[in-house]
């Protein structure tokens, strides 16, 4: 098959990204597709192709993206395009996507998983990875989905949202509190507050990626993450961090972390776990692979969040889980695009 892999774009979480997006292409190689890696926000120029199809003949070597501990900011992601010209998509993006026969969204943060990409393939004709428009803006809002989850009778922890020039609103669940913007991932602007002065100084840092901040009650317990692909939810990942918490430099660099697949815990707490999270995938309106998060204590199971693009870097959680239950990166991968392929085909 023709691949198009689409990472990069201009999130916070572009090299994230474009890591995810070296390793899938290298994987799709290996299962003998043709497949390319594009940056949603720089393009590709085609200057060493006649035509577009060409592209997907192009020599399989792949640069290997290094995760940087940086934060870009969107000045430093402006200043990588030179030709002047505006806008997400960059030069011939979307025509080198509708020549293939499917593209890999290997998209990380707001611009790649709140939908906006998804719906203008979706108005092309244009046939991807992952979940549709509406559902990965759903997820990708963390207002909107904990919304869903309590509605749905699925234990989550309280929480508040305020947005920017608003009064920080009153805090009835009493501190720690998790600070977050509503929209974003990979912990970005993520701080934990212990009182009121800590979450009065968080507050102005989450607002630099979203308008919108939402004030978490802190749950204490053990981390898990479950990544489901096509509707089978695969064995927990438990999540030991060495110092501190889960943040961005945690999850994205070597030897601050430790995993453990499958986790150290009772059966049926490990069947409810995946109980959840494929019910949790439903509420959210998630398809074809998506990872769910999770705290477990002595109160029972609480989701944290939804995901609708995981993460496939060396070190992240989907791949991990999938190794555990016998799958390979490179089968995973194609497991990912074919089961894509038979929701369209169904429709």
């Amino acid at each position: 098959m023709k691949i198009v892999v689409l990472a990069g774009g201009r999130s916070p979480e572009r090299n994230v990204s474009l890591s995810s997006g070296a390793k899938i292409t290298t994987a799709l190689r290996e299962k003998g597709h043709a497949a390319v890696l594009i940056d949603l926000f720089l393009g590709d120029d085609l200057s060493d192709v006649k035509n577009v199809a060409d592209v997907f003949q192009r020599d399989a070597t792949t640069t290997n993206y290094a995760i940087s501990d940086e934060i870009l900011t969107d000045e430093a992601i402006d200043a990588l395009r030179t030709d002047g010209t505006k806008g997400l998509f960059g030069k011939n993006v979307l025509e080198i996507c509708a020549a293939a026969d499917i593209v890999f969204l290997g998209l990380h943060g707001e611009d790649g998983e709140n939908g906006k990409v998804q719906a203008a393939f979706d108005l092309f004709g244009i046939r991807y990875t992952g979940s549709g428009s509406l559902a990965s803006g759903v997820t990708m809002d963390k207002k909107i989905s904990k919304e869903l989850l309590l509605h749905n009778h699925i234990k989550t922890s309280g929480y508040v949202s305020v947005k920017k020039g608003e009064p920080t609103p009153q805090i009835d669940f009493g501190f720690p509190v998790v600070v977050k913007p509503s929209n974003g991932g990979s912990s970005i602007g993520m701080k934990i507050a212990n009182d009121q002065a800590e979450l009065e100084a968080a507050l102005p840092d989450a607002y630099r990626f979203d308008d919108e901040v939402v004030i978490e009650e802190f749950i204490k317990g053990r981390e898990f993450s479950m990544g489901v692909v096509n509707g089978v939810a695969m064995p927990a990942i438990e999540i030991i961090v060495n110092d501190g918490w889960y943040d961005f430099e945690h999850k994205f660099q070597e030897n601050q972390t430790t995993f453990q697949t499958p986790p150290d815990i009772p059966d049926d707490v490990h069947t409810e776990m995946q109980a959840i999270a494929l019910k949790t995938m439903t509420v959210l309106g998630l398809t074809n692979y998506g990872r769910i998060d999770f705290f477990w204590n002595e109160d029972g199971i609480y989701v944290i969040e939804g995901n609708s693009l995981p993460g496939m870097t060396p070190l992240s959680l989907l791949p991990q889980e999938a190794a555990a239950a016998g799958i390979s990166y490179p089968d995973l991968c194609e497991q990912i695009v074919k089961g894509k392929l038979a929701l369209y085909e169904a429709k």
